[in-house]
């Protein structure tokens, strides 16, 4: 017995139950996260291994293009960085904290500028604490921010694979390494990173969220009013 859902859709319903399955399973995906990288980090072997979803999803990607396009949602492929990713004026992302604004805008900066240096992958490594030192640099911490406002910002950066922690979220410091993974470059695609810290840097008020319309980001991230108050008593 084949366990099919039948749908009228010639193409899904003339697949087995598991293949039918696997292609709910990356629609499913791809809006929970927007982006399904080709290769992930396996902390277990501390190998980059090859995603099982990115391939049921480039397998069956001209059905997912046309099961997307009825809601005005489009999908894209970029082979060169190994990324499939979804993009849309109907899309409803998170709203992203300042801090985690922060960190895409200089995670970028980051990449670039090892990229620039002829680096043989499409991954970076970076610290929380060169981070803070090149926000530091720009002067955009009024204050050290809060352990939970920490991985709050990099909990969410993680579930749209931006990033990868290499440790435990409950032991981030310093000195914690992150893999910066190649959808920083589509979520700032074309977007001049030094402008908008700049832009941060000199509206202090930031509430009207300018810089942040500039981002090209199919995160589409708005700017939540920080809370001055809510500061941890670590």
């Amino acid at each position: 017995c084949k366990d099919e859902l039948m749908t009228d859709i010639p193409y899904f319903d003339g697949l087995m139950g598991e293949e039918q399955r696997e292609i709910t399973d990356s629609i499913r995906l791809l809006l929970r996260q927007t982006f399904i990288l080709e290769r992930k980090y396996d902390r277990r072997t501390g190998r980059f291994q090859y995603n099982r979803e990115f391939r049921i999803c480039n397998k069956h990607l001209e059905f997912i293009r046309t099961y997307f396009s009825i809601s005005g949602i489009s999908v894209y492929e970029n082979s060169q960085l190994g990324v499939i990713y979804i993009q849309g004026e109907t899309l409803v992302g998170d709203k992203l904290p300042r801090l985690a604004t922060l960190y895409l805008l200089i995670l970028k900066l980051i990449y670039d500028e090892q990229m620039e240096s002829v680096s043989t992958s499409v991954n970076v490594y970076t610290t929380l604490g060169e981070m803070h030192e090149k926000l530091g640099s720009y002067r955009l911490f009024k204050k050290q921010p809060s352990p939970t406002d920490i991985r709050r910002a990099v909990t969410l950066l993680k579930k749209y694979q931006v990033i990868e922690p290499l440790e435990l979220l409950d032991d981030l410091n310093g000195n914690s390494r992150l893999i910066v993974y190649p959808c920083i470059n589509v979520v700032l695609l074309g977007d001049d990173v030094r402008e908008l810290l700049e832009s941060f840097r000199e509206d202090e008020a930031l509430q009207a969220g300018t810089p942040q319309r500039e981002i090209n980001s199919a995160l589409e991230p708005e700017i939540e009013e920080d809370d001055d108050d809510s500061t941890d008593e670590d």
